[in-house]
């Protein structure tokens, strides 16, 4: 039953019925709606800052497993790449030292080789910072280890062609100079005969009779031989493989022919003084990857360990060459 509320009147002495009007009824109902909203949101918004719900539970969970994962993963990956590291340069310093083979560069060994099917899955897993962190580790890895999968079968095939490469290596003098007495010029800064100014000498003058013959000093292909009248005279250039290349110039008379296959000690010309020669001798030259090295270093196959050390000396000394 609803109450009914009276005041005294003090006019006429007498209580009256209290009567709300209408228009304060409806603000009435309206402040309590509002404030009960606001309330309401407050509580909400309270719940939503410091109360997780079961979901975003489970996810805050997931999210923080992730990140120790990552983290575990990503000192792996530094690991693995500290490993990569070593054997890469173990393959560089090492192995193909061994084998005498040109290291491989490193903007070589990140070059798109035939990862790009594990690379399109690797970018697949997602777009997150710490995904796409992740994924360029691992694609640099997978081209690495690429990389170096090839280069351990180039090893292979090394390890096999192991006899073809000392083969190919100039391990004898070019002619025969059994008592050491015919290095005339060395390699190096030395006097030229014509000019008599300082030039480098690229290679061993070695003095002979007119006529001696000149040996192969390596297994090879006769990539030249030809007459070049300003220089060399008549020369053979044999290329051994392997970055070798040896010259032999200022021949009498060329034995070998362009094309040829050659074995070492085999006689390619004979002794001579054509081309810009001032008298009979062999000019020898050694080159490794395009480059001119001291012949004299290669000289081990037929030398004892005096001998060698006599011919050093012998090469080492500073006079004028004979072209």
């Amino acid at each position: 039953m609803k109450k009914i509320k009276y005041y005294f009147n003090t006019h006429t002495l007498r209580y009256d019925k209290v009567e709300v009007p209408f228009r304060v009824q409806l603000l009435r109902i309206l402040g309590f709606i509002a404030a009960s909203i606001v309330t309401a949101v407050i509580m909400i918004a309270i719940a939503f800052r410091y109360i997780d719900s079961p979901k975003e539970k489970l996810l805050r969970q997931q999210n923080d497993d992730l990140k120790d994962n990552y983290a575990v993963m990503n000192e792996r990956v530094a690991q693995l790449e500290l490993q990569m590291d070593e054997l890469e340069n173990r393959d560089n310093n090492v192995y193909r030292s061994i084998f005498e083979a040109q290291p491989i560069p490193d903007s070589a060994r990140v070059k798109d080789m035939e990862v790009k099917k594990e690379i399109k899955l690797v970018q697949s897993l997602g777009e997150t910072e710490l995904v796409k962190t992740t994924t360029l580790q691992l694609n640099n890895l997978s081209m690495r280890l690429a990389f170096m999968s090839k280069s351990y079968t180039d090893i292979e095939a090394m390890v096999k062609n192991k006899e073809k490469l000392l083969e190919a290596i100039p391990a004898i003098q070019p002619v025969s100079n059994r008592d050491l007495t015919r290095v005339a010029s060395g390699f190096g800064n030395r006097i030229d005969p014509v000019y008599k100014v300082q030039k480098f000498h690229a290679g061993l003058d070695f003095t002979a009779p007119m006529g001696t013959p000149i040996y192969a000093t390596a297994d090879g292909i006769v990539r030249l031989a030809t007459y070049n009248p300003g220089g060399y005279g008549n020369h053979v250039i044999i290329n051994h493989g392997y970055g070798y290349e040896t010259l032999y110039g200022h021949m009498v008379r060329i034995k070998a022919r362009q094309g040829q296959s050659v074995k070492r000690g085999e006689v390619i010309g004979y002794v001579g003084s054509t081309g810009k020669s001032t008298g009979p001798h062999c000019h020898y030259e050694v080159h490794r990857s395009g480059k001119p090295i001291n012949p004299v270093y290669y000289f081990y196959n037929d030398l004892t360990p005096a001998q060698y050390d006599r011919l050093l000396k012998m090469a080492a000394s500073s006079n004028q060459s004979l072209d």
